[in-house]
């Protein structure tokens, strides 16, 4: 979301914030408690709370661990918990000014409230409307107990403000506000790909790279484990804080429901993590599941484009957006919502585009999450996944019975395989707008290959196991727009595997772990090219140089040449998530150099000294870097001498099933259970594992749960 704000917050606004008044517009009061709480008493949820702070939840029903699930995290997020909400219901600048205008325009121009006002009733069914329902009430019970905490008008909350937040948040996970950045920005290049028929080949002015965001997920069989042990690494890279950070949370219920992993705010489910009888591990993917068309707008009625031969009319709506100004006054900011026959329309600085994408109208996320959760073996979780509900995220699983699979899930367009769809498309042309996606059949999937190891690290789907059975580009047509980039850890984990030779649990973790920079990496170009400068020209440099020369690419806390060599490759490797230019390698090593000198004295230090955990007042040295296995991305060069750990490995599991289907498992957060109150003993008591590359051990049962119990309460009956 923060991202979403810096990339294109102040375009929206520019069009927004015109001449006006003033109004007071005061945001509203809050209900009364009692009628917040109401629906609390047809719920019941025990919360344990283990020795770290994190919540087991148990009911009877699946819709009361819900409602416990809601409270907990509640306790420990409520405010992004909110601000979630306020996002997707399109308020957000309500709360947060102009800056939050972007968030609530792009709401109403992905029309999310249109489509639960069409689907919700018919298209949710009574169970997954329980989940939503369960949820909010515990939700608004905890906002009637902390009146001073809830945002002003934001409560009650509601059962459609969890499904709208799954709609509003699913399609920027495959890069979706990629597409709206360039479509709003001055700088676009249009790229209209040809018709085929016609004499040329449809061509690319801009190539649009692969969004390469963080992931790691392993999955080893029994046959190739060694010791006749299945294990899965479940490995996502996210923020560290805010609202697709991580929470992790174990829901077990009467009604079948017993899963540990991570959610985001405002999710009343696990949305990857395991259960007794299998896990899965999600990976971002980036295939092209967005399609620009270029319109061309009647000089004389800006509302109507041409098509087919003839003008017509756009639909047209307002959104309407209250911008928080000073103490109970709102500027009352309306901005046209257009929409074609392809989709949503955007009018930026270079011209009037529609965009067509993969999860359109989609409204049944929650009920696909609900249902991988309650899965108990392959055929159940295929089936949960045929549903084809979510619009991207790659899938690595693994169960009890040894099976391990790959899925390079998406809702892939069903698009006329004869053009190019990588570029922009006309948008004059009924016949190029898609109607509904291939079936799941097409969907790229591995299943128990024969090497016995499956990984994904935010790479093509054609290199997915060490051995025979990759899946294949000819298997698949060219318009589904399958990846084919190589992320620094697939290609690391290349290099460390296909021997063949067993993987057990040592070599897996090592794997996880691994800290180092392959050959042919973003990382490799940057030094090959910093030492093919001539520096004899100057001492201090050509020392540096030797130094660099030195470097083994790895990125251990206590190396002395790891810090002059992240320095220089950081905004090379970055620049992709950060879209700030990086330096030509000469400038970026030179900066590094007097970066160095200036904060520590030395081009050696250590590099733990330089890379750091920090939360509250603990600081840790840490080892990792941006796109290493270790994943450690910082926020930011700091101007006193340190690097932040701000994204990258969040919450880790290892989970394992020996021969007979007994389960063990390992988990691990970089900070704590406590999201925000920095008084909390939880706030960041996991950081020292995490910065050791250690566990603790996952609470599978209640009997291990009560023993380490630190408290054990009922949300509404206590």
């Amino acid at each position: 979301m923060k991202r979403i704000l810096a990339a294109f917050g102040g375009i929206i606004v520019l069009g927004l914030l015109g001449a006006g008044v003033w109004l007071w517009h005061p945001l509203g009061g809050q209900p009364p408690a009692a009628s917040l709480a109401a629906a609390a008493a047809n719920y019941d949820a025990e919360i344990l709370r283990d020795a770290y702070g994190v919540p087991h939840i148990y009911g009877a029903r699946d819709a009361d661990t819900a409602f416990g699930l809601a409270y907990a995290h509640a306790e420990d997020d409520f405010e992004t918990i909110q601000e979630t909400v306020a996002a997707a219901r399109g308020v957000l600048a309500r709360y947060r000014g102009k800056d939050a205008a972007a968030i609530d325009y792009i709401a109403s121009l992905l029309g999310v409230w249109e489509t639960i006002e069409a689907r919700y009733d018919a298209d949710v069914p009574a169970g997954v409307k329980a989940m939503a329902e369960g949820y909010v009430a515990g939700l608004n019970l905890y906002a009637s107990e902390h009146p001073e905490a809830t945002w002003a008008g934001l409560a009650p909350f509601t059962p459609e403000d969890v499904v709208a937040g799954f709609m509003f948040k699913t399609p920027f996970f495959y890069g979706l506000d990629d597409t709206l950045l360039k479509l709003f920005g001055a700088d676009y290049t249009q790229s209209i790909a040809l018709d085929p028929a016609g004499p040329k080949k449809a061509f690319l002015m801009g190539p649009r790279p692969a969004s390469e965001l963080g992931s790691n997920a392993f999955a080893v069989a029994p046959a190739r484990s060694g010791d006749g042990v299945t294990r899965l690494v479940i490995n996502s890279h996210q923020p560290l804080t805010g609202p697709v950070a991580w929470y992790e949370a174990q829901v077990t219920s009467g009604e079948g429901l017993d899963i540990t992993g991570g959610l985001f705010p405002g999710t009343p489910v696990i949305l990857h993590g395991f259960n007794k009888h299998l896990g899965w591990a999600n990976t971002v993917s980036a295939q092209d599941l967005v399609d620009i068309f270029v319109l061309t707008i009647n000089p004389g009625n800006k509302n109507q484009y041409w098509l087919d031969g003839a003008w017509a009319d756009f639909e047209t709506s307002t959104a309407h957006i209250n911008v928080k100004l000073a103490g109970p006054f709102a500027f009352p900011a309306t901005r046209a919502v257009k929409r074609s026959v392809h989709g949503p329309v955007i009018e930026g600085p270079t011209g009037t585009y529609a965009i067509r994408y993969a999860g359109m109208g989609e409204i049944r996320q929650l009920e696909q999450y609900y249902r991988l959760g309650k899965s108990e073996d392959l055929t159940q979780f295929l089936d949960a996944m045929s549903m084809n509900a979510l619009p991207s995220i790659n899938y690595i699983y693994g169960d009890k019975a040894g099976n391990i699979a790959f899925i390079h899930n998406a809702q892939y367009p069903k698009r006329d395989d004869a053009w190019d769809w990588s570029g922009d498309m006309p948008g004059d042309r009924s016949d190029l707008v898609w109607q509904g996606y291939h079936p799941w059949a097409d969907v790229p999937k591995l299943v128990n290959p024969p090497s016995g190891f499956l990984f994904n690290s935010n790479n093509t789907p054609y290199a997915a196991t060490d051995g025979p059975g990759n899946l294949k580009p000819d298997d698949f047509p060219q318009s589904m727009g399958l990846q084919t980039n190589q992320s620094n850890r697939s290609l690391r984990t290349i290099e460390l595997t296909g021997d063949m030779d067993p993987i057990g649990r040592a070599r897996l973790l090592a794997m996880k772990f691994d800290n180092t920079y392959a050959q042919g990496s973003e990382a490799d170009d940057v030094v090959k090219a910093v030492l093919a400068a001539d520096w004899s020209a100057e001492p201090e440099l050509a020392e540096a140089a030797a130094l660099l020369a030195r470097w083994d690419y790895g990125t251990g806390a206590s190396s002395r040449t790891a810090a002059l060599g992240s320095l220089t490759t950081n905004r090379a490797i970055t620049e992709k998530y950060t879209r700030i230019k990086a330096p030509p390698p000469e400038t970026a090593f030179r900066e590094a150099v007097a970066w160095l000198k200036l904060h520590h004295g030395r081009v050696d230090p250590e590099w733990g000294e330089v890379n750091r955990l920090v939360r509250g007042a603990v600081s840790l040295p840490i080892s990792g870097g941006p796109d290493t296995l270790r994943a450690v991305y910082p926020k930011e060069i700091r101007d006193d001498g340190e690097l932040h750990m701000s994204a990258g490995d969040t919450w880790i599991a290892l989970v394992e099933w020996d021969a007979d289907g007994r389960q063990t498992a390992q988990v691990i957060s970089p900070y704590g259970s406590a999201t925000l109150d920095e008084t909390s003993p939880h706030y960041a008591d996991q950081a020292a594992l995490f910065a050791a590359e250690d566990w603790r051990d996952a609470l599978l049962t209640r009997a291990d749960v009560e023993v380490q119990a630190s408290r054990t309460y009922r949300p509404g009956k206590d």
